[in-house]
């Protein structure tokens, strides 16, 4: 790694410990201190990589971090940053050692009194909103953790979050210059929020015309929300839902190696309960990163806990409808994160490898739940397509309420609202929607994403002709790692 990577892993630390594999920032936390922000944005740059993508690449990274860091101080108002810093499941992942994992854990948490401090310095400027999202993350890092020290340091910054949450901020709106400043620096363009509602408005038109056409082939005579309802309440039950997804991880792997629709279908994929400080993730895919030795990836799932009230508890389950679940096996497994996963593992620059675009991220993995459905996987499954345009819904609310959350035009309470009404969302699952958007401006890079990723296909078939295959296609965005959204037309030059 050249000094210039290096800084950037500096300022992204969390990151490439987790993601990248960089593990020589095992145990070590980013020092998000105001003056560590400060010397980490002054040491980026250096001398041009000779590749013009990986040049382009590296800029796209410098110019997110002078942004985030330095034009809208995000380490000052999002404790995501902070959460992210702290946590610890990376070491759980197979990739060195036992000891060696053990040990770089307890120096991480040697770590934790320090790192918090830093928290509670720089976080002075969280929101009411974004705090009460934060604490169920934040209070999450207690879970297995037995060093009395790093317990004393997660009170202080749970006190802190507490605090914000009573006292903060009523609005938790970045503002629409700022989250356009955002969305431009991470995806190498100039985003226009209006242009991005309008085109989200009119795809989400299209699903619900694809959920209302597939309804109707299951019961022509019952409304839609009463035949959603319905696949919905066909779920495991909360003992049930490991053992499922673990079944149907098999079956996607399988299935997208026959239909020959990605480079590497190799690796192995485990299935368990995800980490108590992601509370709000559905489900997740944690791969074996780039940088690393090969070991297991691990697909994630999120059982409601046996303390919730009985209501959330069906309302969470039904995620995870029998119907429904396939969509977030081929979304998280096969040919979705997993697959794009063994891929990153061969992308040979190191730039490619280390800084990883979200929206092309989560837009190719949300891209692969309709191209499933267009080539057939479970076709003797009428629940599939509606499940597949479900999810569709649920993104596209999802990047429609992130632009009019952040940009101020929608308030909390109707984000939930619109999460109920247009993507079948209800109580505590609808507010675990809106919590995460609080926390993350760029979770609506899934539709996005996808929407790119199809824009881009249509242009190869025109432009390859004869030649175009899925595979190819598919190939060639790989090669590139996960590039930034305006960077994507290099697959059709090079591919």
């Amino acid at each position: 790694m050249d000094n210039r990577l290096k800084a950037i892993c500096d300022l992204s630390v969390p990151s490439a410990r987790e993601r990248t594999g960089r593990h020589e920032y095992d145990g070590v936390p980013q020092d998000l201190s105001p003056s560590g922000v400060r010397a980490g944005l002054a040491a980026l740059g250096g001398p041009g990589y000779p590749d013009r993508y990986d040049e382009e690449l590296a800029l796209v990274a410098e110019h997110t971090l002078r942004v985030s860091f330095g034009e809208l101080e995000l380490h000052r108002s999002n404790p995501l940053w902070h959460i992210a810093n702290l946590e610890l499941t990376c070491y759980d992942r197979e990739y060195a050692a036992e000891a060696r994992r053990a040990e770089a854990r307890r120096a991480h948490l040697a770590a934790w009194p320090d790192a918090v401090d830093a928290a509670v310095t720089a976080l002075d400027r969280v929101s009411a909103p974004v705090a009460t999202a934060a604490l169920p993350a934040a209070r999450g890092l207690a879970t297995g953790v037995h060093d009395r020290a790093a317990l004393g340091a997660l009170d202080r910054l749970v006190a802190h979050l507490e605090h914000a949450a009573r006292h903060g901020e009523p609005t938790a709106a970045l503002g629409a210059s700022a989250l356009t400043a955002l969305l431009s620096a991470t995806e190498a363009l100039d985003a226009d929020l209006t242009n991005l509602v309008t085109r989200a408005e009119l795809e989400q038109k299209r699903l619900r015309q694809l959920l209302d056409e597939s309804c109707r082939r299951i019961d022509p005579d019952a409304p839609s929300e009463r035949t959603v309802r319905a696949l919905l309440a066909d779920r495991p039950t909360p003992e049930q839902v490991v053992g499922e997804a673990a079944a149907l991880v098999a079956e996607v792997i399988a299935w997208t190696a026959e239909q020959g629709l990605v480079p590497y279908d190799d690796g192995e994929c485990l299935v368990g309960p995800t980490p108590p400080s992601q509370p709000w993730q559905v489900a997740a895919m944690v791969p074996a990163a780039p940088g690393e030795p090969d070991a297991p990836s691990r697909f994630y799932v999120t059982p409601p806990g046996p303390d919730w009230p009985e209501r959330d508890r069906e309302q969470w389950l039904s995620l995870y409808a029998r119907s429904f679940l396939p969509v977030i096996a081929v979304h998280e497994v096969a040919p979705g994160h997993f697959s794009h996963g063994r891929a990153l593992r061969r992308v040979a620059s190191p730039v490619r490898r280390t800084w990883l675009s979200d929206a092309f991220t989560e837009g190719w993995a949300h891209y692969t739940e309709e191209l499933a459905l267009e080539q057939g996987f479970r076709s003797a499954d009428p629940g599939f397509p509606v499940a597949v345009a479900r999810d569709g819904l649920l993104r596209i609310t999802r990047l429609i309420c992130s632009i009019g959350l952040h940009s101020g035009d929608l308030s909390v309470a109707d984000a939930t609202r619109r999460f109920t009404e247009d993507a079948f969302l209800e109580g505590r699952t609808a507010t675990r929607a809106v919590h995460r958007l609080l926390l993350d401006p760029l979770c609506g890079g899934y539709a996005w994403g996808k929407l790119a990723i199809r824009d881009l296909r249509d242009q190869a078939r025109e432009r390859w002709g004869a030649g175009f295959s899925l595979r190819r296609f598919h190939t060639a965005l790989f090669d590139l790692g996960a590039p930034p959204l305006g960077l994507l037309d290099t697959a059709l030059e090079r591919g």
